[in-house]
């Protein structure tokens, strides 16, 4: 049985049980009809809430205001009726929220919350004080029900059967709704809003959409119970019933469908019983709202799901990477390249374009040329600002001077959903998915952006003609096969650029933007990737910013060299590798040089950490399977194997992030496993996530405070500023900059810095090298051979020569199993080992 059929049983059954459930336990006809008339506005709610992430403290407002309005209706226009007061409230409430909405949209997260909450004091203020109006404090009574031939809606069974309907019409058609294409953006805006507008969507149109529904259905839900009390005050405006309101959504579940309907069955029942004993029931019910949100978010749907669980067979399978195909490189699908006008070839042609941020240039006027069905690549060392010349390019910020033009046609500065739609496809250095949702439906909205049908909110999404068909050949095309029902969070940081990469190529873009594309992926895979991406070129020119730079000099027709906001070098491949100012600046002594120097070990014989067969699970994935391996103090163990193959989650186990199943995990005699993360960073664990993961618009100084405050406790060897800033003397003349201004490679130091200060003895590293240039990834690699003398080390990477020349020992990990472990010099100096070993 499909899930919208079973709601709609539900729905019938329910609207059928309720009265005589009331009946049977003391209460009224009344109350059962108030909560269905509850149910309503909670659902109604629920698509700012649950649906599409807005938190709106002010829907008890649209409440009043429909039932004002249809009282005054009655009184003044239609005397007598009904359906024609309704009607004109319904109206009214629309154009109202439609007006304000275009007015509080323009701010997000708590502050449109904030200016609900002031629209809602504002509306309480007028309609308390409009006497003449509104009747002030007495309210508006000798509101009259019609006469319908048979049905006598005077009857409260006749007004309870028409308000049942109503109800059941609604539970259709917002389950309509949720399904259709402006519904699943709202999904989207919910998990990623900024990437929803850089597949093409205007967040804001949609926004506005779902806030004049949401709160034109809550109008509705106010004139039904004007109608069934006869009577309107402004007691529904005040802040406390759009309070309850909102209670309702949290404690029958926010995520689900039919929770909010839930939640106002509970608060009906809550407050016709506690009020027979205490005036003071809303504090119990406050106290029971912040009890849902502490222990139970996911409201009395996950409460009975958890109570349920035991009794479900689980279903165990292996991590999301592990079912993958992968399928031959081919052309580019025909339906996702664009044709562009006949010219000189020219597709993007950038002109002088420059940015600053404060006192920071971070682009000082570049220039150049991006010809059709070529790779044109933009290289540098980091902080040379290439990344903010791709959000320049793809509308995150408009250049302070300069043009872009693509195709002739000027884009610089448009929004990124109108330089989306002109064709400019981008994929990002830090991956930018939606992570709650499928690899499927992260591609469907993709492809959905460029639909005829996507502004449709009656047939479901995924019935438009074509839509299933592009999205599966795309995700056939970049390997995903076989895995487009995994959530898109719980792919391997490999799987995710690939996932990355699909939504830009979803977009059909005239030219494809493609930043740190191959950074994260384990070898072979950067191998095929680089394929696809020379493959893309021969259709969709592309261009691409990638640290790879043997790769990129195999794969690039043109090169742009940056360094320090300015163009260095644009010309041939050849031109830029034989460039001595681009050696000086970006390559450095390379990573073959730096690799090929022997490091003296600092392992001693003191065993530090252990894991005994550790079994680790992602929901119904089994991502761990019985890993076991120790490191010595003073050593540095690298965590090898392809992508996917459970190495990030050996360290979010080790952290706490992602507790074990079973196994233990035990640091000098402390064991881990079971610990929340704080308590593990105290007993001396600095972890770097992959991505960084810094305190965006804090400085370099208030990153490190933060990371030293709770972690001066003894555990291992301890970690001032001046010790942190002798190893990266860099961030000395960063001290004071937020971090989102930094350079790729100051990052690392600042996520690295904040991760050492306090007591440490255990450094975590994934992927340190990742998306770094040579110069810098050799500044690192020494600052990390400087540190074995200092504490422990584990590191993941994907560089191998780097990874195997700075570890002792390695541990290879495939499908979550360890596979092989050993000394690095076994690998670092058998090639045939290393490919048996590492599936090279």
């Amino acid at each position: 049985m499909s899930p919208t059929l079973r709601n709609l049983l539900a729905a019938i059954a329910a609207l059928v049980v309720l009265p005589v459930f009331m009946l049977s336990i003391g209460l009224t006809l009344t109350s059962a009809t108030d909560v269905v008339i509850f149910a309503i506005a909670a659902l109604a709610l629920n698509i700012l809430v649950g649906h599409t992430g807005l938190v709106s403290f002010g829907h008890g407002a649209f409440f009043g205001i429909g039932a004002y309005a249809a009282v005054l209706a009655q009184r003044h226009f239609f005397p007598g009726q009904m359906l024609l007061p309704a009607g004109f409230a319904i109206l009214f409430v629309g154009v109202t929220s439609t007006l304000l909405g275009l007015l509080i949209l323009r701010r997000r997260g708590v502050y449109f919350s904030l200016l609900t909450l002031a629209m809602t004091a504002v509306a309480y203020t007028v309609s308390f004080r409009w006497t003449d109006l509104t009747g002030g404090e007495n309210g508006l009574g000798g509101v009259t029900r019609p006469h319908w031939g048979i049905a006598d809606l005077n009857n409260p069974w006749a007004f309870y059967a028409l308000v049942a309907a109503v109800g059941f019409a609604v539970v259709f058609l917002l389950q309509r709704f949720h399904r259709s294409p402006v519904g699943s953006v709202l999904v989207a805006v919910r998990e990623n809003e900024v990437r929803a507008r850089f597949v093409g969507y205007d967040t804001d149109r949609y926004k506005l959409i779902a806030f004049t529904m949401s709160a034109t259905l809550t109008g509705f839900a106010g004139v039904l119970s004007a109608f069934h009390h006869r009577f309107t005050s402004a007691d529904p405006i005040a802040i406390q019933f759009s309070g309850e309101l909102l209670a309702m959504v949290v404690i029958g579940g926010m995520r689900s469908f039919m929770g909010p309907a839930l939640g106002a069955l509970f608060f009906m029942l809550f407050r016709e019983y506690l009020s027979l004993f205490t005036s003071s029931w809303l504090l119990a019910f406050g106290l029971l709202f912040v009890g849902f949100i502490v222990f139970s978010p996911t409201g009395l749907i996950g409460v009975a799901e958890r109570v349920l669980a035991p009794f479900r067979k689980r279903i165990e399978t292996d991590a999301a990477m592990a079912a993958r195909r992968v399928e031959a490189v081919g052309p580019v699908p025909p339906q996702f390249v664009r044709e562009g006008r006949q010219g000189d070839g020219a597709v993007l042609v950038v002109d002088d374009i420059a940015k600053s941020f404060g006192g920071i240039k971070a682009v000082r006027g570049i220039s150049f040329t991006v010809k059709d069905r070529t790779l044109h690549a933009l290289i540098g060392p980091n902080g040379a600002g290439k990344t903010t010349a791709f959000n320049l390019l793809s509308g995150m910020f408009p250049p302070d001077r300069g043009t872009v033009r693509l195709d002739g046609g000027e884009v610089g500065g448009l929004s990124p959903q109108a330089i989306t739609q002109a064709g400019v496809g981008r994929s990002f250095q830090i991956t930018n998915l939606f992570p709650g949702l499928t690899i499927e439906e992260n591609v469907r909205l993709a492809v959905q952006a460029r639909h005829p049908g996507r502004f449709g909110v009656w047939a479901e999404a995924g019935t438009l003609p074509g839509l299933q068909g592009d999205t599966g050949t795309l995700i056939r095309y970049l390997g995903l096969g076989g895995i487009e029902q995994a959530e898109a969070g719980s792919l391997s940081y490999g799987g995710q650029r690939l996932v990355d990469m699909a939504l830009a190529l979803a977009t059909r873009p005239r030219i494809l933007l493609l930043d740190e594309p191959l950074a994260g992926l384990a070898a072979a895979e950067r191998k095929r990737v680089g394929d696809i991406i020379k493959t893309i070129s021969g259709d969709i020119p592309v261009l691409l910013v990638e640290h790879d730079i043997d790769r990129v000099f195999q794969i690039a027709d043109h090169v742009t060299v940056m360094n320090d906001g300015e163009v260095l070098v644009d010309g041939t491949v050849e031109e830029a590798r034989s460039s001595e100012r681009v050696q000086a600046v970006y390559l450095g002594s390379g990573a073959h040089a730096v690799a090929a120097k022997e490091r003296a070990s600092a392992a001693t014989a003191e065993t530090l950490l252990t894991l005994d067969r550790v079994n680790t699970f992602y929901g119904k994935s089994h991502i761990l399977n019985d890993v076991t391996f120790d490191v010595k103090g003073g050593e540095i163990v690298a965590l090898l194997g392809r992508n996917g193959a459970g190495k990030s989650t050996v360290l979010k186990t080790i952290t706490g992030i992602a507790p074990p199943a079973s196994g233990t995990v035990t640091l000098a005699g402390d064991v881990l496993s079971g610990l929340p993360a704080d308590k593990v960073a105290r007993l001396g664990v600095g972890y770097v996530p992959q991505g960084r993961g810094l305190f965006a618009g804090l400085s370099v100084k208030d990153n490190l405070m933060l990371g030293r405050l709770k972690r001066l406790t003894g555990a291992g060897r301890h970690w001032d500023e001046d010790r942190v800033l002798a190893f990266f003397p860099r961030l000395k003349e960063r001290w004071t900059t937020s971090a989102d201004f930094l350079s790729g490679g100051e990052q690392q130091m600042v996520a690295v810095a904040r991760a050492l200060v306090g007591d440490t003895r255990l450094l975590l590293l994934d992927e340190p090298f990742e998306g770094l240039s040579p110069a810098i990834t050799e500044e690192l690699f020494e600052a990390f051979d400087k540190l074995r003398h200092e504490v422990s080390i584990i590191i993941v990477d994907h560089h191998l020569d780097l990874a195997l020349a700075l570890s002792d020992r390695t541990v290879a990990l495939e499908r979550g199993a360890v596979t092989w472990h050993g000394a690095s010099k076994d690998l670092r100096e058998d090639q045939e080992l290393r490919r048996k070993v590492l599936w090279l």
